[in-house]
């Protein structure tokens, strides 16, 4: 085999490997932006339909997320939320639309609190969407329907995704609790069959 074959033979090796590697990098890219985004991986791929295009927000996502001063509730200032959606669901059999107009004013003001910023919706959902992909699309659900006319159905609806989103920002996942005569008491999956 001549120099020139040879060279070129290494040249081809180089630029295939080199392809190969890019190519596993954006695999792994896409595979750790899915995971870390859920649904909302889909969502924004989905609203693009350019993947280099919806990842590249992602990312950019992911970098204003990293600058925020974010922090955790302290136990007191979760009991204290957690009463006030009690009160916030047990208001809504008497009046649905006002009682899911506070639950998002609930969820806003544990954002705040938490220290995301508060600069329009579509801000806060993207800054919610880094670490709570998989309840955001339910948080945009409940804005939409709480921004126009909504049945009845709709609005317990749009109570159950804020009460999601809720929890999640809690920090308690599942599971709230409430302070009953000094003690805690669990309203997990008791609370969510009564909403």
């Amino acid at each position: 085999m001549s120099t020139a074959a040879t060279v070129i033979l290494v040249v081809v090796l180089v630029v295939v490997l080199i392809a190969a590697g890019w190519f596993l990098v954006r695999q792994a890219r896409s595979r750790r932006l899915r995971d870390r985004f859920g649904s909302e991986y889909d969502r924004h791929l989905e609203n693009t339909q350019k993947r280099r295009v919806a990842e590249r927000e992602l990312t950019e996502r992911e970098k204003r997320h990293a600058k925020l001063s974010l922090r955790p509730l302290s136990d007191t200032a979760r009991t204290h939320y957690a009463e006030q959606w009690t009160r916030v669901q047990e208001h809504f059999v008497d009046a649905p639309a006002e009682a899911v107009a506070g639950a998002e004013d609930l969820v806003h003001l544990v954002m705040r609190e938490r220290g995301y910023p508060m600069e329009g919706f579509d801000q806060q959902a993207a800054d919610l969407s880094v670490e709570h992909g998989d309840v955001v699309d339910g948080y945009r659900a409940a804005h939409e329907i709480r921004g126009r006319q909504a049945t009845t159905e709709e609005l317990r609806t749009a109570l159950v995704h804020y009460r999601t989103t809720f929890r999640e920002l809690l920090g308690h996942g599942d599971r709230v609790p409430v302070q009953r005569d000094g003690q805690a008491v669990d309203r997990g999956d008791r609370e969510a069959r009564h909403a």
